[in-house]
Order: structure tokens, then C-alpha cells, then sequence
């Protein structure tokens, strides 16, 4: 199980997390900004969950080139 974070709030719209990992991130047409798909928000934070194990490499290479590091990724 995987733990996908996004403060959305602070993000600038840089497409790179939509490109790197499209089966759980979308820019909205509405603001720009990155969603996280089937997320729960929470004080600002947007949190889901994957079961596959598969997917930790393309999350992981979104957290790592996000240019304001607001997508964290851990293993449950």
C-alpha cells in the first residue's frame, strides 16, 4: 500500500506530476492546479491510497521533480 500526499494549495501548475505518474494526477482546467485523483481532503491536504506496488515508481518520480515539493509519497 502507497500513501500519496498533495497540498494543493501551494501548487503552481507545472504539469510535470500529470505527465510523470497520469493514472492518479490531472490539471484542472478550472484553476491549473494538479489534482489528485480519488483523494480525501483534510485541513488543505489531499490523500489517497494505492494497493499497487507497481505505481511507487512513476509517484516517485513526480515527488521528486515537483518544483515546490508539495507530493509526498510512503509506503504503508
Amino acid at each position: 500500500m502507497i500513501i500519496i500526499t498533495l497540498q494543493r494549495d501551494k501548487c503552481i501548475g507545472c504539469n510535470y506530476c500529470a505527465e510523470l505518474a497520469p493514472e492518479f494526477f490531472r490539471m484542472s482546467k478550472k484553476d491549473g492546479k494538479c489534482t489528485l485523483l480519488h483523494a480525501v481532503e483534510k485541513k488543505g491536504f489531499h490523500t489517497a491510497r494505492t494497493p499497487f506496488e507497481h505505481a511507487e515508481e512513476p509517484l516517485r518520480a513526480a515527488e521528486k521533480v515537483c518544483p515546490v515539493k508539495i507530493i509526498k509519497i510512503k509506503p504503508l
